[in-house]
């Protein structure tokens, strides 16, 4: 059964930094990718970034880029998301899921093809 658990979220003022885990089990990193999506009140789910663990190859949506940074650790089968320079937009609850890769170096980024999901961060940050 697959399970993800993600932790870290919390209150920050702008320009602070988090790290979000995503503790994921009883799934194959072979053939899978690993999604973070954030979603705030009244607006859509939101993906922001992708790693295929198998490759460790990372994507990362515009509003993020150079902020934030995906990384994984094998032996604890986690991937972290973290987060610096954050401003108030990037106030949401976030998400980390699990969909098949496209390919052996690709990530979906849609919400549709992300089978699994985690119960998801808050995360605040105060101007």
């Amino acid at each position: 059964q697959v399970q993800l658990v993600e932790s870290g979220g919390g209150s920050v003022e702008a320009g602070g930094s988090l790290r979000l885990s995503c503790a994921a089990n009883g799934y194959a990193s072979s053939g899978n990718c690993i999604g973070w999506f954030r979603q705030a009140p009244m607006k859509e789910r939101e993906w922001i970034g992708s790693m295929n663990p198998e490759r460790a190859v990372t994507f990362y949506a515009d509003s993020v880029k150079g902020r934030f940074t995906i990384s994984q650790d094998h032996d604890k089968n986690t991937v972290y998301l973290q987060m610096n320079s954050l401003k108030p937009e990037d106030t949401a609850m976030y998400y980390c899921a699990i969909a098949p890769a496209p390919g052996s170096t690709g990530c979906y980024t849609d919400v549709g093809r992300h089978n699994y999901w985690g119960q998801g961060t808050q995360v605040t940050v105060s101007s």
